[in-house]
């Protein structure tokens, strides 16, 4: 037991040693298995209480997701039950929104299909209109041309503006109170000389008014061109009225004033705003330029005067027929007068008839009732007393 077995650090380790040592190394393995062990058991244990625990928590878990299972299997039907009364409100809802929604969209397709019936009926029409005017803007396009075909021309220029004139004329006085080309002392034959009352003298109207530098003026493009055709106007416009004072104004036979006629408003107001001068110009010689309105007017205030010169013509004649009247209304006084007469006596004779027929009646009774008296008696004096009275 005493051998050496082995020696460590130095030291020699015998086989006492050794076995001791070995034994306490299984006991402390040993020892260390048991501590191992109950550990192992320990941890089991717990392990084993964790899980029951666990399973414990897992049931109250499982029975809390079971009780709110049901809860929300309840509130399900409940939802469910809810939600199918609302789908089939919302059902029966949108039917009848449906249904009026279509009932609305039928009247309003009915009423958008009249109304574009109506509006193509109109635009029908409005197209007939249109057409109607284009023929007649079309007419009066080729009667365009044709008038500036007229006007082109000046002996046509001339006939167009004297039957402008003319017309006036003609719509504005009597038969007797114009006179188209006639002759005057001098020889010479105006448009138109219209006559005045009580021997006033005639007025001159003349219709040949120069167009040709003013249609130079509407031509030209300006600069030099336009200058030279306003020159040229006013030259051919002074040298016209010079000529209508010289020829048409005589002293005694006719106005000291005469007309000249533009048969164009749109000239006449161009020449009054651009040509100042030649209008000033013509009046100082006498001669007013008109246009065709301005010719109206003038014709219609002489009508007036004309109607009021037959009014003082015809004033003594009115005056003798007042005067017969008065005539007849004294003698319709008379006879009324006599009328009167005649009624008041007819008025007295009917009361003495009325008088004679109550005699008459009175002896009617007399006689029926038998009443008679001898003559003297006092009912017969009575009676013939009544009678006379009466």
């Amino acid at each position: 037991m005493q051998d050496i077995l082995f020696s460590l650090a130095g030291r020699p380790i015998t086989l006492a040693e050794t076995l001791l040592g070995g034994a306490g190394l299984a006991l402390l393995m040993l020892f260390l298995v048991l501590v191992l062990a109950w550990r192992g058991a320990a941890r089991r244990a717990a392990l084993e209480a964790d899980q029951h625990m666990q399973g414990a928590e897992l049931q109250q878990r499982i029975a809390d997701l079971v009780r709110i299972q049901s809860e929300m299997t309840g509130r399900m039907q409940t939802m469910a039950e809810v939600f199918g009364s609302r789908q089939s409100d919302l059902v029966r809802g949108l039917s009848e929104r449906l249904d009026g929604f279509g009932h609305r969209i039928g009247q309003s397709m009915n009423e958008t299909t009249r109304n574009t019936h109506e509006g193509l009926s109109r635009l029908h029409e409005r197209l007939a209109v249109i057409d109607n005017a284009q023929r007649n803007i079309t007419e009066l396009s080729s009667q365009v041309v044709g008038l500036q075909q007229i006007l082109a021309n000046k002996q046509t220029r001339g006939a167009f503006g004297q039957g402008r004139m003319e017309a006036i004329i003609q719509d504005g006085l009597p038969a007797g109170g114009y006179a188209f080309q006639a002759t005057l002392s001098n020889g010479n034959r105006p448009d138109c000389v219209v006559a005045f009352p009580n021997g006033a003298p005639d007025l001159v109207i003349d219709a040949k008014f120069p167009l040709e530098a003013w249609n130079a003026i509407r031509a030209a493009e300006g600069g030099e061109f336009a200058r030279a055709a306003e020159v040229q106007f006013r030259r051919d416009v002074t040298k016209h009225v010079k000529d209508i004072a010289e020829r048409y104004l005589i002293p005694g036979e006719t106005q000291d004033t005469a007309f000249m006629f533009v048969p164009s408003e749109s000239v006449f107001a161009e020449i009054h705003e651009r040509f100042e001068d030649v209008v000033q110009a013509a009046h100082r010689l006498r001669v007013v330029i008109v246009s065709p309105s301005l010719l109206m007017l003038s014709i219609q205030v002489l009508q007036s005067v004309l109607r009021d010169v037959r009014m003082r013509e015809q004033a003594h004649l009115i005056q003798g027929e007042v005067l017969k009247l008065m005539e007849d209304v004294g003698r319709v006084d008379e006879r009324v007068l006599k009328l009167q007469a005649h009624f008041g006596q007819a008025s007295k004779d009917i009361d003495d008839i009325l008088i004679s027929t109550r005699k008459l009646k009175n002896r009617g009774a007399r006689i029926e009732q038998l009443e008679f008296g001898e003559e003297g008696s006092p009912a017969y004096d009575r009676q013939g007393d009544l009678l006379a009275g009466e």
